[in-house]
């Protein structure tokens, strides 16, 4: 098959738009596909900050009418850092605010989050339709969670439509919004029932992209086993188990540049997997920086991460004084839930030297606790994909993780038998109690004695391939899979 061309719908992409793991994806992808020759163009919706990060554009088309009743929109081309075409759809007045893309500045959501992504996704599909009046036409629309999950329906009612892929990168949000949200989105009274957008009496944009999608895409292999259970699944795991077949997890990259040790510029020192010895020098950096004991000696933890429920941080922090008579130190950077901030700080402040913590969100601490810690403490509930633990390898600081999603593809667990096959890359528990996470953590640090064992394992986690490409490359064959099953016929 000739290049392949792809329309990549998302409500966030990084460096121009970022709240989480999404725009990092929505940034890589697309340029690793780039990379194995496919034509792959962004679509993004044109919020204020979008609209300050955007290089040079033109406007290339313009939709009066998109949606009836709403705001006539502009189509900007331009491109990204990266060199990855992106289009931006322009309408001040649903994007151009104050706050962040889905909330306003006091952590509301914006009461017509419906309309403004129900926009996006009908753009996409214009865009993908014999409608759109650009001169470059997709194959396919990638779409990306449920802020572009109306596009596979509007694509199923188009004329001359693409075909749709849509990728879950968390099941937890689902874009639910009243009935009455049907008749403003323009879609047809036909597709509010079971096999369609309805879920319990509701519209869900997620279920729309689950149900009309060719193919559902998720960001590892074990979490699209996980969503099809009632444990993971946040109420579609019928839909998802009944379209097992069209449902692919793919483990999501990192950026192998940006999360370097051999050249960060966040580090006190830099190091490689041929010359590690600049690693305790970020070990004692790290210890100055959190007021900890400047103990070579010591195994230092570290966390970065959101302090919620999810990420299992409630449990690390109640073993954590038992962590100290390990003995353990622990470096934590974080914020969410205000009652486990308290408990963090009361760490801190209880065993001086021994736990430090920082509140809040720190680029460049993020990158020194990866390479000043001897282990990285992941103990998530649930966890889609997860890139933190993929930095850790990177930088040869083991996991220790919840055997759940993306932790369970990507780290293997330190045995006799993995250590001396050279596959061992951390310390993976299951069951998640306190207990279980602190006999993990414990088998971590007395491994850590063995300073001849230690190097071995961290030296298999440094020369692990997380890069896109490997990634790209499985995106190519759903592609591929879609499009050998695509039957031109009119939809109605």
């Amino acid at each position: 098959m000739s290049e392949i061309k792809v329309l990549f719908a998302t409500s966030e992409v990084a460096p121009l738009i970022k709240t989480g793991g999404l725009a990092d994806v929505s940034g890589a992808l697309p340029a690793a596909l780039r990379a194995i020759g496919l034509d792959v163009r962004i679509l993004v919706p044109g919020y204020s900050q979008v609209m300050s990060n955007l290089a040079e554009h033109e406007v290339v088309a313009a939709f009066d009418g998109l949606l009836s009743g709403f705001p006539s929109v502009q189509l900007l081309s331009s491109k990204m850092s990266n060199g990855v075409p992106v289009y931006v759809l322009d309408c001040p007045s649903f994007y151009q605010r104050g706050g962040g893309p889905y909330q306003d500045t006091g952590g509301r959501d914006w009461v017509d989050n419906a309309l403004r992504f129900g926009l996006l996704s009908k753009a996409a599909a214009v865009l993908g339709s014999g409608a759109s009046p650009l001169d470059w036409h997709p194959d396919l629309v990638h779409c990306n969670d449920w802020q572009t999950g109306l596009t596979p329906a509007y694509l199923h009612f188009a004329q001359q439509a693409a075909p749709s892929v849509i990728s879950i990168h968390n099941m937890a949000f689902q874009g639910i919004f009243p009935p009455s949200t049907l008749q403003q989105l323009n879609l047809p009274p036909s597709c509010f029932s079971v096999n369609g957008v309805e879920y319990h009496g509701n519209l869900s944009f997620l279920k729309a992209g689950l149900f009309f999608a060719e193919h559902i895409t998720t960001v590892s292999p074990n979490y699209a086993k996980e969503i099809q259970s009632e444990a993971a699944g946040s109420g579609m795991q019928g839909l998802l188990a009944a379209r097992r077949n069209d449902l692919t997890g793919i483990l999501n990259g990192i950026d192998m540049e940006e999360w370097d040790p051999a050249c960060d510029k966040y580090l006190a020192k830099t190091y490689s997997i041929d010359d590690t010895s600049g690693k305790a020098a970020n070990k004692q950096a790290l210890q100055s920086k959190l007021g900890l004991d400047l103990d070579s000696d010591v195994p230092l933890l570290g966390v970065v991460s959101r302090f919620t429920h999810q990420k299992g941080l409630d449990l690390l922090l109640e073993i954590a004084p038992l962590l100290t008579e390990l003995p353990a130190q622990l470096a934590m950077l974080g914020s969410g839930d205000e009652q486990m901030q308290n408990t963090a700080r009361d760490l801190s402040q209880s065993f001086p030297g021994k736990i430090g913590t920082v509140i809040g969100f720190d680029e460049g601490l993020s990158h020194q606790i990866e390479a000043g810690a001897d282990m990285f403490v992941m103990p998530s509930r649930f966890e889609p994909c997860g890139l933190n633990q993929m930095y850790s390898q990177r930088y040869g600081t083991p996991p220790i993780v919840h055997a759940t999603g993306g932790l369970a593809d990507s780290v293997v667990d330190c045995t006799v038998t993995t250590l001396m096959r050279g596959k061992a890359s951390g310390f993976v528990f299951k069951g998640i109690t306190a207990e279980n996470l602190f006999d993990a953590i414990r088998r971590a640090v007395e491994l850590y004695q063995n300073k001849r064992k230690w190097k071995a394992l961290c030296s298999i986690c440094m020369s692990k391939d997380f890069s896109w490409k490997k990634s790209a490359d499985a995106y190519r064959k759903v592609y591929l899979k879609v499009l050998a099953k695509k039957i031109p016929t009119a939809k109605h």
